[in-house]
């Protein structure tokens, strides 16, 4: 969740040139209810279909295939990584037109790298117009991809899938594979983020996926392993007019426990009530959090060169599963500077009272003024 929405709002509000550009955007205006009638809204439950769902759903007006992970070579090297593409339609319906650059689909792609030892973070992007075969998604077979950058499964749309790219400072090429079944985000999957009827998105996550493949940076290649996430999101509008930004966490504990939380956050700073996540046991089974289950205290801040501070360390309580942790960014500085700027990047968990390694994860941050 959280600037997966942000981000596609650039691609909504950028003119028809055949390589759009990030624009200027009112975050409330373009995520609110005010999208043309003609998309279709997250209203109510839905049956989720696999592996129909991992395909686009193009009636909606903003889908994305977001994937995070971390991985480490045999040495103890550590990277994470970052592979998002966004899909947004501009209209409704295709125009009408007899040019072959016409379509009403855009797409956008970041990707990233951190190099823990180094303490380096990397990040690319790419715009294209979902015409020309330069962008797009398919079901049989499986594959999302802007230009050459490409997640790719089997003719049938399932696992294992493919990360294959080759990006400005770095290339991946890593295989996933599912440890666990599809976890339904919210209520069955639709995923409500304001009081507004239609203010959701339909979202499932895989929460460990193995992750084997290789990393080249700086003329060296990495053979690495380690583990993944998965998050998939479609909707049409998602943030009330109360709501300024967002903290996502998606944790993956050693023992086999998994967390996905976002805490949305109001314009006076408060925590909106429809903050909320899962907990997921090793066997799958997935527990919902509303907003007073986790309770999240900032614990350090970095200042990026705008003068914008990220906390990068947080101490999260879950009294009902007897988690007192403490997530700190395994690099302070992993800003994605892109069409819009937002923090996200690796961090590890540990047990606030023994300082006990317990695991890794992800965390995305945007809104902070």
């Amino acid at each position: 969740m959280g600037v997966r929405l942000v981000l596609l709002v650039m691609l909504l509000l950028a003119g028809c040139s055949k390589t759009p550009e990030p624009a200027a955007l009112d975050l409330n205006t373009a995520l609110g209810g005010v999208a043309d009638a003609g998309f279709t809204r997250a209203l109510a439950p839905r049956t989720f279909q696999f592996p129909q769902d991992h395909a686009a759903h193009p009636d909606f007006r903003n889908e994305w295939w977001y994937v995070t992970g971390n991985v480490h070579t045999d040495s103890g090297r550590q990277f994470g990584y970052q592979v998002t593409l966004f899909r947004i339609a501009l209209s409704p319906d295709k125009p009408v037109s007899s040019s072959a650059w016409a379509t009403n689909q855009v797409w956008m792609a970041h990707v990233a790298l951190t190099d823990v030892q180094t303490g380096e973070h990397l990040h690319d992007q790419r715009f294209a117009r979902g015409a020309l075969g330069l962008a797009g998604q398919s079901l049989q077979p499986f594959r999302v991809w802007l230009e050459d950058w490409q997640i790719v499964g089997d003719g049938a749309g399932e696992f294992p899938w493919a990360i294959a790219l080759k990006a400005k400072d770095f290339t991946l090429n890593l295989q996933l594979r599912p440890q666990k079944p599809p976890v339904l985000q919210g209520n069955q999957g639709l995923s409500q983020k304001s009081s507004e009827a239609g203010n959701a998105s339909y979202y499932y996550s895989l929460t460990r996926l193995q992750t084997l493949g290789e990393i080249y940076r700086d003329g060296q290649r990495f053979t690495v392993t380690g583990e993944s996430w998965l998050d998939r999101e479609w909707s049409t509008s998602a943030l009330g007019k109360d709501q300024a930004g967002w903290d996502w966490f998606s944790l993956q504990w050693q023992d086999g426990h998994d967390l996905m939380f976002y805490r949305l956050r109001n314009k006076s700073g408060a925590t909106d009530p429809y903050s909320a996540g899962k907990w997921v046991l090793p066997d799958g089974t997935a527990q919902t959090l509303g907003r007073e289950d986790v309770t999240l205290k900032p614990l350090r801040y970095w200042q990026a060169h705008s003068g914008v501070k990220y906390p990068v360390a947080w101490e999260m309580h879950l009294p009902q599963q007897g988690q007192h942790v403490r997530i700190e960014a395994l690099v302070d500085d992993q800003l994605m500077q892109t069409g819009i700027t937002y923090w996200e990047g690796a961090v590890n968990i540990r047990d606030v009272a023994s300082g006990k390694l317990l695991g890794q994860g992800y965390l995305e941050m945007s809104g902070y003024e």
